[in-house]
Order: structure tokens, then sequence, then C-alpha cells
């Protein structure tokens, strides 16, 4: 497999996830790109979450920084530059999230420090967090994506991001400082230049391979300039907020849900959907099951009669809020 490193030298959110996304869809046949960016000073909020519940976007704007949304599902991030994000950019045949952590872990590691995946989506030194991931797939292509934090200001976390109470009593925790912890405060050799070298020697080590740089050519920075204005749009960051006619909102086991249901003479004609489930087309899924079907109980207990776990309790839910 040929491995490909690069690092962009730009902290612009939206510039960074263009190119994270040109890199997704360009990412040859038998080839595993890893990709390493920061961001100054941002919200990052998952595909399918509402901007206005998760962050606190006045006062984002007010201190210069930026609400960004991905690709990938998932909940909201905060980035400064005392983050580090990583992608792993793959075909379907070749994505393989446990060796992509391992990536992360053996960098970890190779400082003296015991770290560890839990769960699908975390990395923990001591039982506390310093990684958090998300994933992408589209055709044929994928991304696995995540935050490596090496000296984050805890307090701008808790300043911009709002947090629901399900979540934290649902992880059994008192605040979102307590879950985490800046691996500059475990080592004090690790600093964010530290960590890039060590992840690229990890990334040969675990895909034992060479790794050659990657350099966008003149067409691909076209492309990534063009995609960049459509990430730092409102359509992109705000245009999935609809007039409704009922809001609610719950936690699953796999996920907080936010519902805002729209009907026309009493049929459902849509229903905008946020959540920070992993899986980041289940919004699209549970959309297409409900448009059409009539907003009463009865009509929909028989369209929550699916395979899908989850499509069937958020049905039985909304069914019980009626």
């Amino acid at each position: 497999m040929k491995l490909s490193y690069i690092c962009s030298d730009s902290t612009n959110p939206y510039n960074n996830i263009a190119l994270e996304e040109y890199l997704t869809f360009h990412t040859g046949e038998d080839e595993c790109i890893l990709y390493l960016w920061q961001n100054a000073n941002t919200v990052v909020i998952g595909k399918n979450q509402n901007a206005y519940r998760e962050c606190k976007i006045d006062k984002l704007e007010e201190a210069g920084g930026y609400l960004a949304r991905r690709l990938s599902g998932g909940g909201a991030v905060y980035h400064d530059l005392g983050n580090l994000n990583f992608t792993f950019c793959v075909r379907k045949k070749n994505y393989n999230v446990d060796k992509q952590l391992q990536v992360i872990v053996e960098a970890v590691k190779s400082f003296g420090l015991n770290a560890e995946k839990t769960g699908r989506n975390d990395i923990v030194v001591d039982g506390k967090k310093f990684s958090g991931n998300a994933f992408y797939e589209s055709g044929e292509f994928a991304y696995h994506h995540g935050t490596i934090m090496i000296d984050v200001n805890a307090g701008k976390l808790a300043d911009y991001l709002t947090v629901s109470k399900a979540k934290l009593e649902s992880k059994g925790v008192q605040s979102v400082r307590s879950r985490v912890v800046n691996l500059s405060a475990l080592s004090d050799a690790i600093t964010v230049e530290t960590m890039k070298r060590a992840l690229a020697e990890a990334f040969a080590k675990v895909y034992e391979g060479n790794v050659n740089a990657y350099q966008p050519d003149e067409e691909a920075k076209e492309e990534i300039n063009e995609r960049k204005e459509f990430f730092g749009s409102k359509e992109w960051l705000l245009g999935n907020q609809k007039n409704f006619v009922a809001q609610m909102e719950t936690r699953f086991s796999w996920g907080e849900m936010q519902l805002q249901v729209e009907t026309e003479a009493g049929i459902i004609s849509g229903v905008t959907i946020f959540s920070d489930a992993l899986e980041d087309t289940l919004p699209e899924q549970i959309n297409v099951v409900l448009k059409g079907c009539p907003y009463e109980k009865e009509a929909l207990l028989k369209r929550g009669n699916v395979e899908d776990v989850r499509i069937s309790e958020v049905i039985s839910w909304i069914a019980d809020e009626i």
C-alpha cells in the first residue's frame, strides 16, 4: 500500500475541511493518506447537529472564532492551536479503524504514556480522554478523523460548547473539563511538532511501509479554494434550520437526537434532525421513513415497523410525544 503524508500550513477551518474532502475523494486505489491539520479558535459541529443548540455562536464570533461543520457525524468539539487533528483517507476496501487508531496509540506510547482505545471513538490515557474520533463514508471512499489534545485551553472549550445535561449524565460525569486531559500535562516532551513527527513514524511502523510527502497541484488548489467558500457559507453552516410545528429532543443509548417536524394538512412533509450519532446517514434514513406519514400515533407506529432498531426507537418516541 502507498503511504502518503500531508500537513496543512493553514489554520482556517474551511480551508482544512475542504482539503480533507479533496484528499478523501482523490485517494488512490491502494493508498492511505495521513493528513494533519490545526484550526484556530474553532467550534466544529457534526454534519447533522443544530449549530445554535451546540455552540454559543455569538460569544464565539465576538472572540473572532469560527463555527465550522464537518462531513462526518458525531458531536461538537473545540479546536485551538493546542489541538492537532488527524485524518486517515482510504478507499473503503482498505478502511480499518483499529489499525488507524493504532497509529495514534503507538505515537503516544512513544512518549512513555499508556494510551488505549475505548469503545469506538475515544482514545484515553489512564482513563482520561485526549482524542475523540468520527467517521465518514461515500461510495468507495472513506475517512476517519479525530483530535489529539496537546495543550488545548480547557476554559475556552467550556465557554463555547453547550453540552446537554442528558449527555453528561449518560456518561456519569459532572463537567466537560473532568472528562479530558492535555497530553502536555502528562509529558513535557509532547508538543504539536513532536507529535507530528511521532505520528509520521507510527504511520510507517503500523502500516509497514515508507511514507511519501503529498503535495496538491495547482488544479487541486483551485478545487480546494472553491470548496473552502462552500464550507464557510451560511448555507452549509446554518442552512438546515427550518420552521417547524413540533420540536422534541431526547437521548438514546447510541446518541442524542433533536427533531423539528413539519406537517402539511396533517401529513409529515419533512423532518429536520440534529444528532451526535456517529453514523452520519441515520437522520436521512429516518426522514425517508417518516416523510408522507400522517402525523398521528397509529400511523407512526406502523411506519416504525422496520429492521433498524434505532429507527424504530425514534419513531416510537415521536408517537409517544403526540
